[in-house]
């Protein structure tokens, strides 16, 4: 009896240290079997945003996790960057609208190699427009300025070198490429778009000069001239 005892005795310790051995195997395996819940890939919300000149705007980033696809703020170890100056951002994602712009910027998102963007359209205060002159009969060959001003502003007078989208509409035989704008200046100097009739215009098929820029509402300010070539 003394002997089984003294057997059970030593038997009992051999057990533990042999429970133990098999918990740190497991444990060691189980560090190789477990994958890390990795950062797969980040979104940028909002995606698109049309921002008014000096307004601001709150961006934030949102990652995808290999473990049960989750998808959660991501709140550290993010850089913010934007395309252009003309929108600046910080480093908690808060972007200003700096001044106006004439194509999209992209303010990108980045954490542990990986990236996502989003665009901005940086627009102005802009609700109704004029147009002068409203008719104008052109000589071939002449350059005549049409100004299109922007009420409330900024900006105050729009061309396609600011935003404004520039479209030419014939009428009856006049043919578009018999009419051309680039950005220019009128008489007192402000900006605006100087129109060219060339050879080959007939009197009496005026064009449709017409101008449009995007309002703060989400709508098209637009304003439109005649030209008219007198051959």
């Amino acid at each position: 009896m003394a002997t089984g005892r003294m057997f059970a005795g030593k038997r009992l310790p051999l057990t533990i240290a042999f429970t133990i051995l098999l918990i740190a195997a497991f444990g060691a395996g189980c560090n190789g079997f477990f994958l890390p819940n990795t950062l797969e890939s980040i979104a940028i919300q909002p995606a698109s945003v049309n921002m008014q000149v000096t307004n601001q705007q709150q961006f934030s980033a949102w990652g995808t996790y290999s473990e049960n696809n989750e998808r959660e703020q991501i709140t550290s170890g993010l850089v913010w960057t934007s395309s252009d100056p003309s929108v600046t951002i910080t480093t908690g994602g808060l972007a200003t609208a700096e001044t106006v712009t004439t194509s999209a910027v992209t303010i990108t998102g980045s954490a542990q190699g990986l990236s996502g963007t989003a665009t901005v359209n940086v627009i102005g205060n802009v609700t109704s427009m004029t147009v002068t002159p409203t008719t104008q009969s052109m000589t071939v060959g002449t350059a005549y300025p049409f100004t299109f001003t922007g009420s409330p502003g900024p900006p105050t007078y729009i061309t396609t070198a600011n935003g404004g989208t520039l479209t030419i509409t014939p009428s009856n035989s006049a043919s578009t490429s018999l009419l051309t704008c680039v950005v220019g200046t009128d008489t007192n100097g402000n900006p605006a778009e100087s129109c060219t009739a060339f050879s080959g215009a007939d009197a009496g098929n005026p064009w449709s000069i017409q101008m449009s820029y995007p309002t703060p509402s989400g709508t098209q300010a637009i304003a439109t001239a005649t030209a008219n070539s007198s051959g």
